[in-house]
This record gives C-alpha cells, sequence and structure tokens, in this order.
C-alpha cells in the first residue's frame, strides 16, 4: 500500500514539474540560489520522447484493424512521451539549491538531501564517471557522471524513492552544469577545504 502510495506521489509530482516547466517557474529555490543539472541530459531525454513518437505513429498503422486495441496502446504511448519530458521537466524546476545555511542536492523527484552547510568537511571538483556502490556513500549523477564531491563531518539522513532511510550518508557526489562556480560558492560560505583530486580509474582495455 505505501509503495502504491509513493509511486502515485511520484507521478503527481512529475506532473506538477512539467507544468511548472511550461510556466517558466522553478520549486524550493527561495531566498537561495539554484545550481542546474540538467543541461547535458535535455538532448537524449527529447530524443527518447521522439523515438516514442516514432512507435505511436507506427503502432497506430499495424493496429488499424484493431480499435479498442489500438486506443489503449495509443494512450499507453501517449502517456509514456508525457512522462518522458515531465522528467527532464523535473530535473530543470528542481535544480540544486545553495543558500546561507545549507545545500540541497536535487535530481528530477527522485532525490532530496539537504546538507547543514557546517557539516561539509571538504568539498572538491571531481569528474567521476564510474560509481561503485559503498555503504555510507551516495552518488547523484546525470548521464552517467558527477563533477562534485563532498565529505562530510557528521552523517545526514537520506531517504530513498521508495521511502528506505539512509542514516549513515557520509561521502556525497553529485553533478552540477556549472560545477567550478557551486564549489567556489560552497568555499566562500564554509570552512570546507580543498583536497586533490584523487586520479581516475583506468578504464579496462
Amino acid at each position: 500500500m505505501r509503495t502504491a502510495y509513493l509511486l502515485l506521489r511520484h507521478e503527481l509530482r512529475l506532473l506538477a514539474s512539467l507544468l511548472m516547466w511550461l510556466t517558466r517557474r522553478t520549486h524550493g529555490v527561495g531566498g537561495g540560489r539554484g545550481f542546474g543539472y540538467a543541461r547535458g541530459q535535455g538532448a537524449v531525454m527529447f530524443g527518447f520522447a521522439f523515438v516514442c513518437v516514432v512507435e505511436t505513429v507506427t503502432m497506430s498503422v499495424l493496429l488499424r484493424g484493431y480499435p479498442a486495441l489500438h486506443r489503449v496502446v495509443l494512450v499507453l504511448d501517449a502517456y509514456t512521451v508525457v512522462f518522458i519530458v515531465a522528467l527532464h521537466a523535473a530535473s530543470v524546476v528542481r535544480p540544486h539549491v545553495l543558500d546561507a545555511g545549507s545545500l540541497r542536492i536535487r535530481r528530477a523527484v527522485h532525490v532530496d538531501l539537504r546538507i547543514p552547510l557546517h557539516q561539509i568537511g571538504t568539498v572538491r571538483r571531481e569528474l567521476r564517471t564510474t560509481h561503485d556502490r559503498v555503504e555510507g556513500q551516495l552518488d547523484v549523477p546525470v548521464g552517467s557522471q558527477t563533477a562534485i564531491t563532498l565529505e562530510l563531518t557528521a552523517p545526514v539522513t537520506h531517504f530513498t524513492f521508495l521511502g528506505r532511510r539512509r542514516d549513515d550518508i557520509r561521502l556525497v557526489r553529485f553533478h552540477a552544469d556549472d560545477a567550478d562556480t557551486l564549489v567556489h560558492e560552497i568555499r566562500a560560505l564554509t570552512r570546507a577545504r580543498s583536497i586533490p583530486s584523487p586520479p581516475l580509474p583506468d578504464r579496462p582495455g
């Protein structure tokens, strides 16, 4: 029952994000500064949407003799297109937010993590394209990459998409379109130290 509720809430938040995107509004920025992260995924998302549109047209031709089935498939295909566009819209209207007291890291409607600035121990610009599941670590990639790494002085709590609670997050990696500026602003608001980024692991041949 709880899972069904969370899925329904997810769908409604996506549709609300689509409406906000169409009306050029943002969510939850308030008096802080928003930092986008969706720039690199737009072309891919709309490419998926275009493929779905082509599939819809193709199925309309193939199912002309089956009106009931045609209507069902048409509705499903149309909703899929709306869903994909809404995912991108949610990423655009829900940016990361930095204010005087916290850093809010988001990804569409799936991730929403607030980190008090006084708990940020180190911050560095670090491009990573591979991420392993590690206890105490949260990766929030966009297009399979992260650009900023935060090491925290105390753990923060993160709730997963289906509501599972994680109280052990001490290292966070996430993406931002203007990562250099965000790192600079975090350092300006905190005493976070800058440490050299470790080299990326060699890719297998």
